[in-house]
């Protein structure tokens, strides 16, 4: 309708109007607002609040398309920053690491340009940015790292340089290697064990490098070259400058297909063994009995561990994570699932020192020493074995809080002198270049005030370069006391035959070896499981009676955890809430 016909319209309705008017008033007029007026302004309101209606929709509408796009992008980010890999050290749990999606993709794409970072290579480095986390002032970035040989043969010393960092980076935790870091460029050469990288084989290792700006941390890759036997290794040459990008997919397929295939046949085996088995791995003629029950009191004869009858015996059982960071597991129904449906019969208390909430660095001091008797009076109800573990981590030397330890063994072993199913572990992992003779020297001042309390308890002293040098402190062992036993540790997929040879050198020295924490996964405690080196490690293990502890009871989503990170159950767990680290360990202990 035009205008003019709405004005026409409006005429007549207001003569018509006035007509009406006319015949209520019985007058020829009036000077009120006529009725008919005020209809037309109304019909001509409407028209024009429809005409801007029309206009503003059409915009909002490809605003609305523009947002969606928009959305699109940023759920698709947040969907790839939840997936990332979480750190996988024991140290950075309550970090609130965030991994920044924009630079994760700009690594990826710089990883495709360097041909020592391409699986195309022979001979090639996997690196892993694991995340940061800081407090404001200080950032820490880890890195994991894979040297992969498939040249043929195997290669001799190795060498990886990193260059980026910068100027004022201190190096934090490490393993695995020997490490050097000046004006920005760190370099890692080979420990004994990894030396020697066979064909067809890779060695891991990996580190936390501490910056100083967040901007620096986001920038997660790093210029990498590799040397074997002092020459540049030429990746590119290697290579040929064929398309990397069709070779890596296949190998990323034939890899996932593989992981696949092993992880059902793993699973599946798993469940078919346990259907088979009976009661948790319990001998028949101690059916009913408590593990403290049957085998009492613990001693040393020489290497080996024997219970209250002189036979040999073998604990096994779980470490927790940090008790600062995962509380709840600390509690006796979680222990009896352990104990009853796992079979294991030993728990190991971890109380960290140096990291954050730990004991000494700001952590509630009677909290953690409450949930460490919480631990020992559950195990204890229930007849298991319990470690009291003094989790040294980042402060690298136990003598570093030397004087809180001793306080510390002199308040748990007054309070626990009459019992007999704990087991003192007084420095879990020495590192950062600690010698064995400043350990000993630790050792020497904590153990005296143990055995005031506890003469014959077992007492474990970590060794160096994360407790697995027990042959060198078998060179120079603790003497003057009893029942004192040495620490190895490792994670199956990056130590091998080489930490093993140190166990087996540490007993025919004469020294008791006790694998107080290990795993299936590497030395990072996160990343691919390994199952036939732990299948090595449990055999030898299993066949000399040596004991171990598990690590770690825990959701983390980590490979090392136990627990599924999608189960938030703190005990009474089924085969469906465990991990493949955690039903592996089922099995194990059921065998």
């Amino acid at each position: 309708m035009s205008t003019d016909d709405i004005k026409k319209d409006a005429e007549t309705v207001k003569e018509a109007d006035k007509k009406e008017e006319n015949k209520k008033d019985g007058k020829g007029g009036g000077k009120g607002f006529p009725k008919g007026a005020f209809i037309a302004i109304v019909v001509l309101a409407l028209a024009v609040i429809g005409l801007v209606a029309f206009i503003i929709g059409d915009k909002t509408g490809k605003k609305k398309k523009s947002d969606d796009n928009t959305t699109k992008v940023e759920n698709t980010t947040e969907a790839t920053t939840d997936n990332s890999t979480e750190k996988a050290t024991d140290t950075t749990t309550t970090a609130g690491t965030e991994k920044d999606t924009t630079e994760a993709t700009t690594e990826k794409t710089e990883k495709k340009d360097d041909p020592i970072l391409s699986s195309k290579s022979p001979i090639y480095i996997k690196l892993d940015n694991s995340g940061y986390w800081g407090d404001g002032s200080s950032f820490t970035c880890q890195y994991n790292v894979n040297v992969v040989n498939n040249s043929g043969k195997a290669v001799e010393n190795w060498e990886v340089v990193f260059t980026g960092f910068g100027k004022d980076s201190k190096l934090g935790d490490n393993w695995s290697g020997n490490y050097k870091l000046e004006d920005g460029t760190l370099s890692i050469k080979p420990v004994d064990y990894n030396n020697k990288i066979e064909d067809k084989n890779e060695i891991n290792f990996g580190f936390q490098v501490i910056l100083t700006s967040e901007a620096e941390a986001k920038n997660a890759t790093r210029a990498a070259k590799l040397y074997i036997d002092g020459k540049e290794y030429d990746a590119a040459a290697a290579v040929g400058g064929e398309d990397k990008t069709e070779a890596d997919t296949k190998e990323d397929k034939t890899e996932s297909t593989k992981d696949e295939k092993t992880e059902s046949t793993k699973e599946d085996k798993t469940e078919a063994t346990k259907e088979d088995k009976t009661e948790s791995g319990k001998d028949d003629k101690t059916e009913g009995k408590t593990p403290f029950e049957v085998h009492g009191k613990l001693k040393l004869d020489g290497v080996d561990i024997v219970d209250k009858n002189g036979d040999k015996f073998q604990l096994k059982g779980v470490s927790t994570h940090g008790i600062a960071w995962f509380p709840d597991y600390v509690n006796k129904d979680a222990f009896q699932t352990i104990r009853d449906d796992w079979g294991a019969n030993l728990i190991r208390i971890a109380m960290y020192t140096d990291e954050n909430g730990g004991y000494c660095v700001g952590g509630n001091k009677e909290n953690l020493k409450n949930l460490v008797k919480k631990g020992v009076d559950a195990a204890t109800e229930l007849g298991m074995y319990v470690i009291v573990d003094w989790h040294i981590l980042h402060d690298l030397t136990p003598m570093k809080y030397k004087d809180e330890a001793i306080a510390f063994f002199d308040e748990m072993t007054e309070l626990y002198k009459d019992h007999d199913n704990i087991i003192y572990e007084i420095c879990n992992e020495p590192n950062g270049g600690t010698s064995w003779s400043e350990v000993k020297e630790y050792a020497e001042e904590v153990i005296p005030v143990i055995r005031k309390n506890c003469p014959d308890a077992l007492i474990i002293v970590g060794t160096p370069t994360w407790s697995q040098d027990a042959d060198a402190a078998s060179n120079d062992k603790i003497e003057g006391y009893d029942n004192v036993m040495y620490a190895v540790h490792f994670y199956a997929a990056t130590h091998k035959e080489g930490i093993r040879d140190k166990v087996k050198t540490a007993r025919a020295n004469g020294a008791a070896v006790f694998i107080s924490e290990f795993s299936i996964c590497d030395a990072s405690g996160d990343g691919a499981i390994d199952y036939a080196s732990a299948k090595e490690w449990m055999d030898y293990l299993d066949d000399n009676d040596i004991s171990y502890a598990m690590w770690n009871l825990s959701n983390k989503n980590e490979a090392s955890s136990l627990i599924s990170s999608g189960c938030n159950k703190t005990s009474g767990w089924s085969a469906d809430d465990m991990s493949e680290t955690g039903k592996w360990l089922l099995e194990q202990l059921k065998d």
